[in-house]
């Protein structure tokens, strides 16, 4: 069995409106430093390398959707015009909990365009390529079709991988000042 790494690049999808917390998710502090900056070391600690934060944050070097109002689509579509082909991790702002081995595995799961946790459209492992790219683009461009991640992982062919029962709360997200104060807690 080979001991040589992936090389990852990781993406951390912060561009949402936060409508339904009331506040800017990305900017919540978590253990000293808000959620974007937490998920970005996240990433860095499980060794992506480059990272890039979808979202209006330009002193976190984050970048613009350049289709608004897209949702994390649109975000997703943003970030990998600005990384090379190959494989990435992408994760949502708001999931502080994810750990660096929940990544390992999906960076170690079987070759497939896209891997996730079964029930669980983010994190992801994403294969950029043409194809990818391709499929991105056609769903943003076109606003008849599907635009959400669920659909893009739908047409990439995703394999899912079973959630450990002592991980799944690794993988909980926060969307409301409810569920951020029962995970901040």
């Amino acid at each position: 069995m080979s001991t040589e790494r992936i090389a990852m690049a990781g993406i951390v999808l912060a561009g949402g409106l936060s409508s339904r917390m009331g506040r800017d998710k990305a900017l919540l502090p978590w253990r000293g430093k808000p959620l974007l900056l937490h998920m970005r070391d996240l990433l860095i600690a499980a060794g992506a390398d480059p990272v890039r934060i979808s979202g209006d944050y330009p002193a976190h070097g984050g970048l613009p959707d350049a289709v608004p109002r897209c949702g994390p689509l649109g975000g997703l579509h943003t970030a990998i015009a600005h990384l090379p082909d190959g494989p990435a991790w992408v994760v949502p702002v708001d999931m502080p909990r994810l750990d660096v081995a929940l990544l390992q595995q999906l960076r170690d799961a079987p070759p497939a365009p896209c891997a996730v946790f079964a029930g669980q459209p983010l994190p992801m492992r994403l294969n950029i390529d043409g194809r990818c790219r391709m499929l991105l683009r056609q769903q943003v461009d076109d606003p008849g079709r599907a635009r959400s991640v669920k659909a893009l992982q739908h047409e990439l062919g995703t394999i899912c991988l079973p959630v450990p029962d002592a991980m799944r709360d690794a993988l909980a997200n926060c969307n409301t000042p409810d569920e951020w104060e029962e995970i901040a807690s």
